[in-house]
């Protein structure tokens, strides 16, 4: 898409299949860039993909997990591959693996498996994508944090939570490492947003409160007592994956209604 802000730029964003990761992958299309999407499910991407091209744009679905090792870096790899460059990375894939995250009696598989997919991830992926930015003298990467990552919260598993804060230190000191060679890389973090990962009947199962009253409590926990809308994050994701974010980095960006203030 030329004269568009991205035009030109390729950007791989993890977890794009759906909510938060699909709109942030439409957004960056739609902004000029070419799409590389990546998540475990072939549907998810071929939808996104469609969407983009339908809008005029260009994307690549690539079906991958990220919480293996080598399949983490291959969005990055296809992405250089067939367009012969990387120049955004959004690690945006996360959740929770595992049912048994109680700190008294959960396991270690959950616990560990929860930080890798959260944390660990991204560093494969970012890693992957590293030398091609160097080269070029400009990349941008943006992590995907989220409320979790600034304090304690009602419900949230303490293996994610310890990942998310993780992910914060990850993006500051990279962030420092990576300056002198025009990459910035920074997190932006949201609150409750209105996606398929938010169960309320197991959020309010895990509280001990009715599916209501666990909405209700969502609801209060920010300034405009309400629930965001995937979209919603995109722009601030657009302004630092492109040249007018040059002058942000190493920073903790929330977008989220005002959660936890």
């Amino acid at each position: 898409m030329a004269g568009a802000p991205l035009g030109g730029r390729v950007a791989v964003v993890t977890g794009g299949g759906r909510g938060i990761g699909r709109a942030i992958a439409r957004r960056l299309a739609g902004d000029g860039a070419v799409v590389v999407v990546s998540s475990r499910t072939q549907a998810d991407l071929d939808a996104v993909v469609s969407d983009v091209g339908r809008a005029g744009g260009r994307g690549l679905a690539v079906v991958a997990d990220a919480g293996d090792r080598a399949d983490a870096r291959r969005p990055v790899q296809e992405a250089f591959a067939r367009f012969g460059r990387v120049d955004i990375v959004v690690n945006n894939v996360g959740g929770v693996v595992g049912r048994d995250h109680d700190p008294f009696t959960g396991t270690d598989d959950a616990f560990e498996r929860t930080l890798t997919l959260n944390l660990t991830s991204a560093w494969w992926t970012t890693r992957e994508a590293l030398p091609h930015m160097r080269e070029a003298g400009w990349g941008r990467v943006v992590n995907i944090g989220s409320g979790a990552s600034k304090s304690s919260a009602p419900g949230t598993r303490v293996a994610y939570a310890a990942a998310k804060h993780g992910l914060v230190g990850f993006t500051r000191q990279l962030a420092r490492a990576v300056a002198p060679h025009g990459i910035t890389v920074n997190c932006v973090c949201p609150g409750w947003t209105n996606t398929s990962m938010v169960d309320w009947a197991a959020i309010a199962a895990r509280g001990g409160v009715t599916v209501e009253e666990a909405q209700a409590e969502a609801l209060a926990a920010n300034l405009q007592h309400r629930i965001l809308e995937p979209e919603e994050l995109t722009g601030m994701v657009a302004l630092l994956a492109g040249d007018e974010g040059a002058g942000i980095t190493g920073q903790v960006i929330s977008v989220d209604g005002g959660y936890g203030v």
